[in-house]
């Protein structure tokens, strides 16, 4: 599908509490979930041309999930893919902090941010290899998918969080949903979840449909793809 689109395809992949929660009240790094997930995310990581997530989900881990295991590197060498998709940071202020691991790792770095955040990044340097100074409140995201599309990226994984996934929703570019549910309660009022922003009426909602389900001890891996109006 994604080779015919106009835009890059997106697959949304998330692990989550039994609550709904992405992380818990203080925003810490959610390492909740098991081995078998993050070896799961590592294969649809794997799949994807470029992988897309915020700069709070940057913070919070330090580092990005690049693809180590020798048979999805193969994999990808196969299909004539470099050996690491593309990280994109999204950031409107670009206020990253240099330190981070995140800028050691052996993978293409790119930068997705407003002119003003683009600025805390010049002269060029080896942080980033690409600086793409198009970010606007609000984003516009299906022309933003144009354009990375048009640069080669087909194919998006997208990690969070979850106001950046809320800005996707809300302007139904969404394909592809790996929801992971962990087996935990977290609670909180404010504590992030897969979806937050304003959030939709009913009658605006994205439509989802079930592909596949798995359970693997306690945690229930669940593949959604996005119901589009032809029914495919």
């Amino acid at each position: 599908m994604a080779s015919t689109m106009n835009r890059a395809y997106t697959t949304v992949v998330l692990a989550m509490s039994a609550d709904g929660k992405i992380t818990d009240r203080d925003r810490t790094a959610a390492r909740f979930s098991s081995p078998n997930d993050l070896a799961h995310l590592e294969t649809v990581v794997a799949a994807a041309d470029g992988v897309l997530f915020g700069a709070g989900t940057l913070r919070a881990y330090g580092t990005c999930l690049s693809v180590r295991q020798p048979e999805l590197v193969a994999q990808r060498r196969a299909q004539r893919q470099p050996p690491q998709p593309v990280q994109i940071v999204c950031s409107d202020t670009g206020n990253l902090d240099p330190r981070l691991q995140f800028f050691r790792q052996s993978v293409p770095r790119w930068l997705l941010t407003s002119p003003a955040g683009a600025q805390r990044w010049q002269p060029p340097g080896e942080a980033f290899e690409q600086i793409l100074p198009t970010l606007t409140t609000p984003t516009h995201w299906l022309s933003m998918l144009q354009r990375l599309k048009a640069m080669g990226l087909e194919r998006l994984a997208v990690l969070g969080g979850g106001t950046l996934i809320a800005g996707l929703v809300e302007q139904d570019v969404v394909d592809e949903l790996y929801l992971t549910v962990c087996p935990l309660l977290l609670g909180g009022q404010r504590t992030p979840t897969p979806v937050d922003g304003q959030g939709l009426k009913a009658d605006l909602a994205l439509r989802l449909r079930l592909v596949q389900t798995s359970t693997s001890n306690d945690e229930v891996f669940l593949h959604y793809r996005r119901c589009h109006p032809q029914g495919d």
